[in-house]
């Protein structure tokens, strides 16, 4: 964001996040660039996986990423830097607060795991679309008469938040899904086989809920149980395949019907459920880091808190709350 008194707000938009501001990626946004922006989905600007622990170690290319950073910043002479993200995008914006440039970030996870604020946008459209489609695999299983199990495996390494929205697919106490299992807790198999033993004595039909992310209390991921998890170019465990890990469980553990079901990418792309208040919040928030910025804001993230009480229709105002988390 370039202003000053005279002027009006001129904005910048950089290619693939981090990537754009390390090499010079840019544009001068103009109305047409915003136009109808909150049907389309997806990002009008590309984004990329820019890693916090590796921001301070030269890429292939040699390029210190934060010394380019900085450098694009002041040839641009920029008065503020508006960034989108979730944990490691704050991370990254706090470091370049403590390098001297000016930051104000806005939340964006479906994950919903930043903290000094209620919620983060994204979440709303994930959880609904994870709600809805779990009830969908409720009904569809709940038609057969034999004892069977469906293994659901959601998104989420650390923070369960999603998986815990499947609860939103039960219509009634007792209702499918009747297990739900998120990352915060321990993971173990024999008491996973209790749960299920318990839930077939009372139906045919058992709907399991699962976090990509859960591990048992030495921290190892189930989906390792399988076979070595593979990693990602930036060291990370691929978390994918513990739902297939649990079916093959339940089928050598008890001879019933059994398939995994991963609801991979579709859950934080689908734009054919998305929640209304999830695109209005998330205006919202753009609206208030821009003006923010203007005001000279700086090392704030945009963050929402909700003023309605129990029992009361749902109001939430934007708030800046340090960066620094």
């Amino acid at each position: 964001v370039l202003y000053n008194s005279t002027e009006d707000v001129e904005i910048y938009g950089f290619q693939d996040g981090y990537q754009g501001l390390i090499y010079g990626k840019f544009r001068l946004m103009t109305y047409d660039d915003f136009s109808g922006i909150l049907t389309k989905g997806g990002t009008i600007l590309g984004s990329s996986r820019t890693p916090y622990k590796l921001i301070r170690e030269p890429g292939a290319d040699g390029v210190d990423k934060v010394a380019a950073m900085k450098q694009t910043y002041y040839k641009l002479q920029l008065d503020c830097l508006v960034i989108l993200g979730g944990n490691g995008t704050h991370k990254t914006a706090n470091l370049l607060r403590q390098e001297g440039l000016n930051i104000v970030t806005l939340p964006k996870t479906i994950d919903n795991d930043l903290i000094e604020t209620d919620h983060t946008p994204g979440f709303g459209s994930a959880a609904k679309y994870v709600a809805s489609t779990v009830r969908e695999i409720v009904l569809d299983a709940s038609v057969y008469e034999q004892k069977a199990v469906t293994i659901i495996e959601l998104m989420g390494r650390h923070a369960g938040w999603l998986t815990a929205a499947s609860v939103l697919a039960r219509k009634k106490k007792d209702d499918n899904p009747v297990l739900i299992y998120l990352p915060e807790s321990n993971f173990d198999l024999e008491n996973f086989a209790r749960d299920l033993e318990q839930a077939l004595e009372k139906r045919n039909c058992v709907i399991v809920c699962v976090s990509e992310g859960i591990s048992d209390s030495n921290g190892k991921f189930i989906c390792e149980y399988g076979s070595e998890a593979s990693v990602d170019n930036f060291g990370h465990k691929m978390l994918t395949g513990c739902g297939k890990v649990l079916e093959n469980f339940v089928r050598n553990r008890f001879g019933v019907k059994v398939r995994s079901v991963e609801l991979n990418v579709s859950q934080r792309c689908s734009g054919m459920v998305v929640s209304g208040t999830d695109v209005e919040e998330a205006a919202l928030a753009g609206m208030e880091g821009v003006k923010g910025a203007c005001r000279g804001e700086t090392g704030k993230m945009v963050a929402f808190a909700r003023v309605s009480g129990p029992g009361e229709e749902y109001r939430m105002e934007c708030r800046f709350v340090d960066v620094n988390q």
